[in-house]
């Protein structure tokens, strides 16, 4: 009478062994992009940043010109490194060139096949990524420090900054947003409901479905709120990646840096 019960319990055992451990970052995928990309970059500096004992990439890419303190975090997608082609590298290189210097990060990673659903364990080591690489900038003068997130990268940004009391972040560009209730982390309605900084979140006019069906929703909850600082901004003919249009993706973010954190001379 207890032969199936115990065929049972060594056959979930089993199959417990078998099913990989999605709850951390694939530190092994991490370093193989680390040294793929520092041997093959041509355009600023890899740098080693680190919570607690464990190191992650970041690309840092000097303003051109004087300084000006300000700079930004890119944060990528998902499966995505610090220095991917599209939107990523336009952007830490594109932004550089006007004026801000830009720190490209890398964000926690799974195995290839892995869905929104694997992710969530992982915004645990979104926080401490940003706040090192806030640091960072400090470290090298900043003292305006804009968010920048892709995608899944855009609703860890979100959430980060929805649950920082002090990020000592000044504003968010959010590209690709879109929303999911398979948990808090990844509602970026939620998430919006409680940030109040300035918000740029732009799309393209041929983005995801999940991002063009919450548009509305994105700008109401931010009016709810009383973010008089957000500004939705559809890019026509632009898909979820800005295939083609990764100029057009950077006119639209420095555009809107500079008018939100640059002084204009009297």
């Amino acid at each position: 009478m207890y032969h199936i019960p115990k065929l049972l319990l060594l056959l979930a055992f089993s199959l417990s062994l078998a099913t990989p451990c999605l709850a951390a970052s694939d530190q092994a995928k991490e370093k193989r992009w680390a040294d793929q990309i520092t041997d093959s970059l041509m355009d600023g500096e890899a740098c080693q940043l680190k919570v607690g004992a464990t190191p992650f990439l970041g690309l840092f890419t000097k303003a051109s010109g004087p300084s000006t303190g300000r700079a930004v975090i890119i944060v990528h997608g998902m499966g995505a490194h610090p220095n991917w082609a599209e939107v990523i590298r336009p952007l830490r290189v594109g932004l550089a060139e006007h004026g801000w210097s830009t720190l490209s990060i890398q964000m926690p990673v799974l195995p290839n096949g892995a869905g929104l659903k694997d992710y969530v364990p992982l915004f645990d080591e979104v926080t401490p990524r940003i706040d090192a690489a806030v640091d960072m900038l400090k470290k090298r003068g900043n003292k305006t420090i804009i968010l920048i997130g892709h995608s899944l990268g855009a609703t860890m940004s979100a959430w980060y900054l929805a649950n920082k009391t002090k990020p000592g972040i000044k504003g968010a560009v959010f590209i690709g947003l879109g929303s999911s209730d398979i948990d808090p982390k990844t509602d970026n309605l939620l998430s919006l409901s409680k940030i109040t900084l300035p918000v740029l979140d732009i799309y393209g006019s041929r983005d995801l479905g999940n991002v063009l069906s919450t548009r509305e929703d994105r700008k109401s909850v931010a009016v709810r709120a009383g973010n008089k600082s957000y500004r939705q901004i559809q890019v026509e003919g632009a898909d979820h990646f800005f295939t083609g249009m990764q100029d057009s993706l950077v006119r639209h973010v420095y555009g809107w840096l500079r008018s939100h954190f640059v002084k204009k001379p009297r």
